[in-house]
């Protein structure tokens, strides 16, 4: 708590002391930033430290008075914390030249487009389904393409702030939060989230190689195709959707080493099962019309067809395995399916 109070202090005052600009509006997100590290009680100085060292794109972003983003803000603790966990040497690498890629991911990883206050987000989970245990939670996909999520406790009278509310792995301070900036809002959180750095590729390749294996036929298959499969899953840049058969759909799938013999023929069914954009499963009843049906295109060109309905959700004649989706890497989201698709020739 003393911690907290220190904080609160700090930042009301640094909010005190901040310019405001000719045309009436308040100091941008990179303003406050700046003028906290700066501050006689400095708070926030390794996150901008992170922001200068990242692309530029990020703290312009943050300094663009037209934008509208909520910012999930570290502590300078926070930070601290994560190079304990980490270690200097390996924390200090992601700040490098060499670790952008990886703390660009990071540091958009904490920024939401659009503005969410507290009252947003307690409406949000208040609304949200509890589980057994009372447990509520509600996703939001940042600006890293990946979705984090917002968590909560469901009482006797709806949402308990008691039991705080959780970002990912870290806490909202709830003192701390909707501090105004002319370009959206900031909430300050007591841990840096993580996103998944691993690429798509690499998590096939982990689970093919595990105790328990899947995906090694779906390994098999990518290795056996054109090469530009497996360099559009391993692309760090890439944002795509994958439908990953399980090996048991691989099983089932009659003259599959005919079709593991045609290279053209494999390409083409490998590519009909990846969706150029991130949709994850909370995203795909938007998809639909009033039918529960939309065709969307694929990577090969050819259209599938999502069903959603209260029974299940498919794409063509396989069923998405509701406890297996969002599986989320660095390069896009991965929903495992019952069986594999093939495109019309």
């Amino acid at each position: 708590m003393f911690r907290i109070s220190i904080l609160l202090a700090s930042v009301l005052a640094l909010l005190a002391s901040l310019p405001v600009f000719g045309d009436g509006h308040e100091a941008t997100i990179a303003d406050i930033v700046v003028a906290s590290a700066e501050g006689d009680m400095p708070e926030f100085t390794t996150l901008l430290a992170a922001a200068s060292a990242a692309d530029a794109s990020i703290i312009e972003a943050l300094g663009d008075a037209n934008a509208e983003l909520t910012v999930f803000a570290p502590t300078d603790a926070a930070f601290a914390a994560l190079a304990e966990t980490l270690g200097e040497e390996a924390f200090g690498e992601i700040l490098s030249e060499a670790g952008t890629p990886r703390l660009n991911e990071i540091l958009l990883y904490h920024v939401v487009g659009g503005l969410i206050g507290s009252t947003d987000v307690a409406a949000a989970l208040s609304a949200a389904e509890a589980d057994d245990m009372g447990h509520v939670s509600v996703p939001l996909v940042t600006l890293s393409g990946q979705a984090v999520d917002v968590a909560g406790a469901m009482g006797e009278d709806g949402l308990d702030l008691s039991a705080g509310i959780a970002v990912g792995e870290a806490n909202l301070i709830l003192d701390m939060v909707d501090i105004e900036a002319s370009n959206g809002l900031i909430h300050v959180i007591d841990a840096v989230i993580v996103p998944e750095l691993r690429t798509i590729a690499d998590i096939v390749v982990e689970l093919a190689g595990a105790d328990e294996p899947e995906f090694t036929s779906l390994l098999t298959a990518v290795g056996a195709a054109d090469p530009a499969v497996l360099a559009l899953l391993a692309d760090p840049a890439a944002a795509v959707t994958v439908f990953a058969p399980a090996d048991a759909a691989f099983a089932a799938v009659e003259g599959l080493d005919d079709i593991v013999a045609d290279q053209a023929l494999l390409t083409a069914v490998l590519q009909y099962h990846v969706l150029p954009g991130i949709v994850y499963s909370f995203q795909l009843g938007g998809l639909v019309d009033d039918m529960g049906q939309a065709s969307v295109a694929m990577a090969n060109g050819s259209e599938a067809t999502i069903a959603v309905s209260d029974m299940s959700v498919m794409i063509d004649n396989a069923n998405i395995l509701l406890e297996l989706v969002d599986i989320e890497a660095s390069n896009g989201v991965i929903h495992v399916i019952d069986a594999v698709i093939v495109p019309s020739m």
